[in-house]
C-alpha cells in the first residue's frame, strides 16, 4: 500500500502537464494514493480491534485460562505501542532515558516485524495446488485426548489425514502420539480407531505410541518408516503447521505440511502461542540481532557523551 501511494505521487509529478486537461483521472489516482494510505493507517487499528474481541470471544467459548488472554495481551501491548509510547519518548530529555528507549523500541518493531513474517510464512505453507502429492507416509501429530474419546481438534486432524490418504493410494497413515495425563490409552491407539471408524483399512495404519511432543511425534514417527527418501506428508492443525515444518527441518526430516481447519478465534491465540514456541527454538539468534543493535547504540551513545566532554573541556571558564 505504501509502494502504491509513493508510485502514484511520482506519477502526478512526473506528468503533471499532461494530467492538467484529465481531471476524471487525477481524481482517480488521487483517490487511489488516499485508500492506500488510509489502509496502512488502518491496518494497526484493525488489528487491534481484531485480536481483542477475537480474545473476549476465546475466553467466553474456552474458558478463563492463561493461555487463553494471549489475544487480548496482544491487543492491549500493540495499542501501547502505537500509543502510549511514542509519547513517552517525546517527553523524554535524559540521554540514558533516550537510549533505552530506543533499544526497547527497536526490539519491539523487531519481533512485530519477525511476527509479519512468521504469519506470513505459516499461510504460505498451508497453500497446495493439489493433494496428490505420491506421498509414501503421511504423519498425523497428536493433540490430546479425553479418556479414549479424540477431542474436535484431533479429530479434524485425522480426518484431514483420511482425505489425503484417498488422493495418495500409496501411502501409510501413521498416527502420531503417547498416552499422557488424564488419558486412558495412548492418542495413536484412540486415533488409529477413529480412522478405522471412517473407513480407514487398519493395515494402513501404523501407530507410534511414544511421544509425548511435536518433537517426538517427529523422532519417533520416523523411527518406523524404513523406506529410503520417502516422500512425507505432515499433517496438524492449520497454524501449527509452520512450527511443525520447522522442527522437522531441524531433525533432516524433508516433508510438506497440510493442515486442518479450525475455529477463526481459536486460530488468532494459537498463532500467538505458536509464535512464542517459534521463539523458543529461535532466540539465540535474534537476540544476536537485538545485541548488535544495542551495541551500536550504546557505541554511539559513548561517542555523544566524548562529544560533550570535549565541548565542555573547550568552553571558557
Amino acid at each position: 500500500m505504501v509502494c502504491l501511494a509513493v508510485s502514484i505521487f511520482f506519477l502526478l509529478a512526473q506528468y503533471s502537464e499532461w494530467l492538467a486537461s484529465h481531471d476524471m483521472l487525477i481524481g482517480f489516482l488521487a483517490f487511489l494514493a488516499i485508500s492506500a494510505m488510509a489502509c496502512v493507517i488502518a491496518l494497526p487499528a484493525a488489528l487491534i480491534a481484531m485480536f481483542f474481541l477475537e480474545g473476549i470471544k476465546i475466553i467466553r467459548r474456552e474458558g478463563l485460562k492463561p493461555t487463553n488472554l494471549l489475544s487480548i495481551l496482544f491487543a492491549v501491548l500493540l495499542f501501547a505501542y502505537l500509543s502510549v509510547w511514542p509519547m513517552l519518548g517525546s517527553s523524554g530529555t535524559n540521554t540514558i532515558g533516550n537510549f533505552l528507549y530506543g533499544i526497547v523500541s527497536f526490539s519491539a518493531l523487531y519481533l512485530l516485524s519477525l511476527m509479519a513474517m512468521y504469519s506470513l510464512s505459516a499461510v504460505l505453507n498451508l497453500l497446495h495446488l493439489k493433494k496428490k502429492r505420491n506421498a509414501d507416509y503421511i504423519i498425523v501429530l497428536g493433540s490430546g485426548i479425553i479418556g479414549a474419546k479424540v477431542t474436535p481438534l484431533l479429530a479434524a486432524r485425522i480426518e484431514r489425514g483420511i482425505d489425503l490418504l484417498r488422493h495418495n493410494p500409496g501411502a501409510l497413515l501413521v498416527m502420531s502420539g503417547g498416552q499422557g495425563p488424564g488419558e486412558d490409552i495412548p492418542e495413536s491407539q484412540a486415533m488409529a480407531a477413529y480412522a478405522v471408524d471412517h473407513g480407514v483399512d487398519q493395515s494402513r495404519i501404523i501407530t507410534e505410541q511414544k511421544s509425548v511432543s511435536t518433537e517426538e511425534n517427529l523422532m519417533f514417527s520416523m523411527e518406523l518408516i524404513d523406506k529410503e527418501n520417502p516422500r512425507i506428508i505432515i499433517v496438524t492443525t492449520a497454524y501449527h503447521v509452520f512450527r511443525a515444518l520447522i522442527l522437522a527441518r531441524q531433525q533432516g526430516i524433508r516433508c510438506i505440511g497440510f493442515g486442518s481447519k479450525t475455529k477463526w478465534y481459536f486460530t488468532l491465540n494459537a498463532l500467538l502461542r505458536e509464535f512464542a514456541g517459534y521463539l523458543r527454538l529461535t532466540w539465540k539468534k535474534h537476540a544476536v540481532v537485538i545485541g548488535i543493535a544495542a551495541v551500536i547504540s550504546t557505541l554511539s551513545l559513548i561517542l555523544k557523551i566524548i562529544g560533550i566532554i570535549f565541548t565542555l573541556m573547550r568552553l571558557p571558564h
